[in-house]
């Protein structure tokens, strides 16, 4: 005769995992089917319903529902198979099950931790196709009802929809399918404190150096190497958590952006330094001091790790340098505890010329482009992808 209509309706108790790296999801829901069976008519004067346990099922023909693209799923059992069957006298049939099933979820993570992802679950007649069995909505889009209280700590759910089709299988034929839609918005604030905070905070430290003495060589560097060390870090962590995906997602597009800032900021140290270099073999060939009484600035740095900026040392002739302590030392103890105290103010007063003196034009712009550029970029990522 003609195909069997079989309605359904589904409430969702709850959505228990998402997870990213296996591309699935567990829900737990309550699967009702309702279709007709005159054979399990009967007479009531009452016209009251019997219901049944799970033992009678395996006497009685049942509609053969599966989940499409499941991974597991089980009936609950606890303390009993929670599997129920009520029969009206006209033999209208309501079988109601609870269970739990994962099913495969396919997830686009180009704008990971920004995305909003797009599930489903499947529902189809194993072996009756649409030519023996109709499945259908029992009460149209109001046949999909939620719990209240579903949430979930990553992702808020923005919609549930019920939906229906038809699946195509050359060797069997067309299958009816209905869909259990939802969309999911993933919560931005634990990423922000997690990836998206201490880049920023990595990046403007990048920036402390351009404020750094240029002739601080040890200072400037080891502050670079942590800083790069750091992203690296923020970076490999974020990648552990997320599956192996061959495209490039958002997250590492700023990453991988803060890490270039970073980058930039100890290269642009190495130009300041390569240069200071060459002005200051420029300046002693100039001035007939590169043998005698004056070092070599590249022989004295080599020794001490500092510049020799003779400008400076002759300005403050008679004052301790940190880079030449042990040089000065012994002239030092002669000098009685007033001129040490005249010596120190004429210091304080030099501070300012003495750092303007020794800041290299490249650090100058510096400090204006890379904070620019990186507001800029900031401007940019987050109007494009929020």
């Amino acid at each position: 005769g003609s195909p069997i209509p079989v309605g359904i309706d589904v409430q969702v108790e709850s959505i228990d995992s998402i997870s990213e790296v296996d591309m699935d999801f567990t829900m737990t829901l309550y699967l009702r089917h309702y279709w007709k069976d005159e054979r399990l008519s009967f007479r009531s004067n009452k016209n009251k319903s019997m219901t049944f346990d799970g033992r009678l099922i395996k006497k009685i023909w049942v509609p053969d529902v599966f989940f499409v693209h499941s991974k597991r799923s089980f009936i609950h059992d606890t303390t009993v198979e929670n599997i129920m069957l009520r029969v009206y006298p006209d033999g209208n049939v309501l079988f109601s099950l609870r269970i739990t099933v994962s099913a495969m979820c396919f997830m686009d993570f180009s704008r990971f931790p920004l995305d909003t992802q797009n599930c489903s679950l499947e529902l189809e007649s194993y072996a009756y196709n649409e030519d023996d069995l109709m499945l259908y909505w029992k009460h149209g889009n109001k046949s999909l009802t939620t719990d209240e209280q579903i949430s979930l700590s990553q992702f808020f759910i923005e919609e549930f929809s019920a939906s229906s089709g038809l699946a195509f299988y050359s060797s069997t034929g067309w299958y009816n399918r209905l869909f259990i839609n939802f969309a999911l918005r993933r919560h931005i604030f634990f990423f922000v404190l997690q990836s998206y905070f201490p880049a920023m905070l990595m990046v403007m430290l990048s920036w402390v150096s351009f404020w750094i003495d240029r002739r601080a060589v040890p200072a400037r560097v080891s502050l670079g190497i942590t800083t790069v060390l750091t992203m690296s870090t923020i970076m490999t962590g974020v990648s552990a958590s997320m599956p192996q995906v061959s495209y490039i997602k958002a997250v590492d597009v700023y990453l991988w952006i803060s890490f270039l800032f970073v980058f930039l900021s100890v290269i642009e140290y190495a130009a300041v330094n390569y240069l200071t270099t060459i002005e200051e073999r420029k300046r002693l060939k100039k001035r007939g001091k590169a043998s005698g009484v004056y070092m070599d600035a590249v022989q004295a740095m080599a020794f001490d790790g500092c510049f020799h900026d003779t400008d400076v040392d002759m300005d403050l002739a008679g004052f301790s340098d940190p880079c030449e302590e042990n040089e000065v030392r012994t002239s030092e103890t002669n000098i009685s505890n007033v001129e040490t105290t005249r010596l120190k103010r004429s210091l304080k007063g030099n501070v300012g010329r003495i750092i303007l003196q020794n800041n290299h034009v490249i650090d100058t712009y510096s400090r204006i482009i890379f904070p620019s550029v990186y507001i800029v970029f900031n401007f940019l990522y987050w109007g494009l992808y929020m």
